[in-house]
C-alpha cells in the first residue's frame, strides 16, 4: 500500500496530537562507523537438518525476496570426505547443504560454514559431542591442531569441487561450550595456540575468509587472547559470536571495539527471539509457550538487529530460517494458525525492512535526547549513495513525536512502517524545498524506516563501492604464498588456476 503524505500536513497534524505525546529529538551526524555486510540465516530446520527444499531459498534470498537476505549459514559436519553416511546419515554430511548452498549463490549469497565439531578421530571422547553421558568433555586433540585447518581445506574443496564454494569459515560454534550434542569445547587460550600455530595452514586462496570461534554470549575474554597475539591475530579476518544470556550492548560491543582496530569486523552468528518458549512469564514454572511471535515479540526481534548494528556488527544471522520463530513457516499442526508451512512470516518481512535497504550501507553517528518515558526507544542511521536510512523503534503503548536533523539535505523521502496487522506500509514524503529538519510522527509500538533522498553533487559524497563477496584479488603461487608481482609460472588467482606466460 502506498500513499502520498505532503510533509507540511504532516507537520500540521502533529500540532493535534495531545500536549502530553513525548518528543524524541534525534540529530545524525556526517561521521561515518561501520559497512553493514547483510543479513542472513542458517539454511536449517527441525534438528538441525539442511534445507533441502530450494523454494525456501527463493523467497529469503534475491531482488524479489520480500525477506532480502544474502548470508547463509551450513554446518561444517564432523566427517572427513563429504560423501559418507555413517555416522551422520544422510543429508547431514557436506552433500546436504549443497541444494541450498548452490541456490542461495544464484542470487549471490555469502555462505558460511561452521563446524559444530570436528571429526570424532581428532577428539579427546573419541566422539562429537562436546560431552559423553559420563560427563567427559571432548576437546580438540593436541597432536591433531596441525590437522585441523587441513580438514577444513577439505571441506572447501569439497564445496567449491561440486559448485557451491564457501566464503567464510568459523573455527568452532560456541567453542565455550560443551553440550551433549555436537560440539568441541577450547580455553581461550588454546583458540589461540591453534591459530598461532597452524592459522597458516588454512587455504586463503580462493578468497575465503577465516572467523573466529563464536563464544555463546560474545563473550570478550574469548577473543582477547588471539587479538592481543600478533601471530595468530594475522591469520583472523572476521569476529563471529552469538549474543544468548547477553544483550549486543554487553559483550559483543566490547569485542566488536576490541577487533575495530585491526580492521576485523564483528558478525553475529546466531540468535532467537523467543522469549515465551523460555518461560511463560512466570519465573518459578517450567511451562514453555510455543507459537507465533506476539507483535511485541517481533519488536523485541528488530530491537535485537538494530542493537547488533549498534553494538559493531556488521552482520546479523539469525537461527534457524524455517521456523515458527523465524521468517518461513514450519508447517507444524501444533503451532496454527498461519505457521503455513513456506509461508514468508511476519518475522520475515521485519527483518526485510532491515535487509533490503542496509546492505552495504555505512552507519552514521547520532545524538539523541529522549524524554525519560521514552527510554526504551531506539534509533539508527546509515548512508548508502544518495539515500540517507533512519530507523525508528518505539515499543511504548501511545505515540511519540520524532524531531530528526539531518546532516545533509533531503530533496525527497519515503517512509516504511510496520505496525501490528500492517507490515511494510509505504508512504511517499513530498518535501517542497531541500531540508535537513523533520519533525515525524511515530505511531505506538512500530518498526519505521525513513530513506531521505540527499543531493550527492552538492554534499561531495561519492558513491560507495561495495563488494560483498568479498572475492581475494591477491595472487599465490602453488605452495599458497602470496605473490607481489608474478613472472612467468602457475599461479592461482581468484580461485583459479593462472597460467603468466
Amino acid at each position: 500500500m502506498k500513499r502520498i503524505q505532503n510533509l507540511l500536513g504532516l507537520l500540521m497534524g502533529m500540532a493535534a496530537l495531545p500536549a502530553m505525546a513525548q518528543t524524541v529529538n534525534i540529530t545524525v551526524s556526517s561521521g561515518r562507523l561501520h559497512t553493514i555486510t547483510g543479513f542472513g540465516a542458517a539454511a536449517m530446520s527441525g534438528p538441525m537438518a539442511p534445507i533441502n527444499d530450494v523454494s525456501v531459498i527463493d523467497k529469503l534470498y534475491g531482488p524479489d525476496s520480500e525477506v532480502g537476505l544474502n548470508i547463509l549459514r551450513m554446518e561444517v559436519s564432523p566427517n572427513t570426505i563429504g560423501d559418507v553416511t555413517t555416522p551422520w546419515d544422510t543429508p547431514y554430511d557436506w552433500h546436504g547443504f549443497l541444494p541450498a548452498v548452490k541456490r542461495a549463490r544464484q542470487y549471490g549469497a555469502i555462505i558460511f560454514a561452521a563446524p559444530w565439531s570436528p571429526p570424532a578421530s581428532f577428539k579427546t571422547n573419541n566422539s562429537a559431542r562436546g560431552q559423553l553421558a559420563d560427563g567427559t568433555i571432548g576437546k580438540l586433540r593436541r597432536d591433531k591442531y596441525k590437522d585441523f585447518f587441513p580438514w577444513l581445506n577439505t571441506f572447501m574443496r569439497y564445496m567449491r569441487n561440486n559448485g557451491a564454494p564457501v566464503d567464510v569459515v568459523s573455527i568452532q560454534n560456541e567453542p565455550d561450550w560443551h553440550p551433549d550434542y555436537s560440539g568441541c569445547y577450547y580455553t581461550p587460550q588454546e583458540l589461540d595456540t591453534l591459530v598461532r600455530e597452524y592459522g597458516s595452514r588454512f587455504d586463503k586462496s580462493s578468497g575465503v575468509k577465516l572467523m573466529s570461534g563464536e563464544a555463546l554470549g560474545y563473550t570478550p575474554n574469548y577473543y582477547a587472547p588471539t587479538l592481543n597475539d600478533s601471530e595468530a591475530r594475522q591469520y583472523i579476518d572476521l569476529l563471529g559470536g552469538h549474543t544468548y544470556g547477553h544483550a549486543p550492548f554487553k559483550y559483543m560491543k566490547h569485542a566488536a571495539a576490541m577487533a575495530a582496530p585491526y580492521g576485523i569486523g564483528a558478525w553475529m552468528t546466531e540468535h532467537i527471539v523467543d522469549p515465551r518458549a523460555d518461560t511463560d512469564g512466570d519465573s518459578q514454572s517450567d511451562t514453555k509457550v510455543r507459537d507465533l511471535p506476539t507483535w511485541h515479540e517481533q519488536l523485541l526481534f528488530a530491537e535485537d538487529v538494530n542493537e547488533t548494528m549498534l553494538a559493531g556488527g556488521s552482520a546479523y544471522v539469525y537461527w534457524y530460517m524455517v521456523s515458527h520463530y523465524s521468517f518461513i513457516g514450519s508447517g507444524e499442526t501444533t503451532i496454527q494458525p498461519g505457521n503455513t508451512y513456506g509461508k514468508v512470516l511476519d518475522r520475515g518481512r521485519i527483518m526485510g525492512q532491515f535487509a533490503r535497504h542496509l546492505v552495504g550501507a555505512t552507519m552514521l553517528d547520532r545524538n539523541s535526547s529522549i524524554n525519560k518515558e521514552a527510554q526504551t526507544f531506539e534509533s539508527s542511521a546509515f548512508i548508502k549513495g544518495d539515500s540517507l536510512i533512519v530507523n525508528a523503534i518505539d515499543t511504548l503503548p501511545r505515540p511519540l513525536t520524532l524531531n530528526l536533523v539531518l546532516p545533509y539535505k533531503a530533496i525527497s523521502g519515503e517512509r516504511i512502517t510496520s505496525t501490528e496487522g500492517h507490515i511494510g506500509i509505504t508512504e511517499t514524503l513530498l518535501v517542497e524545498a531541500p531540508t535537513q529538519r523533520f519533525s515525524l510522527p511515530i505511531p505506538a509500538r512500530s518498526f519505521s524506516t525513513f530513506i531521505f533522498r540527499i543531493d550527492r553533487s552538492a554534499t561531495g559524497i561519492s558513491e560507495p563501492v561495495c563488494m560483498p563477496r568479498m572475492v581475494d584479488d591477491a595472487w599465490y603461487n602453488l605452495q599458497g604464498q602470496r605473490v607481489a608481482r608474478p613472472q612467468r609460472g602457475i599461479y592461482i588467482h581468484q580461485g583459479h588456476q593462472v597460467v603468466v606466460r
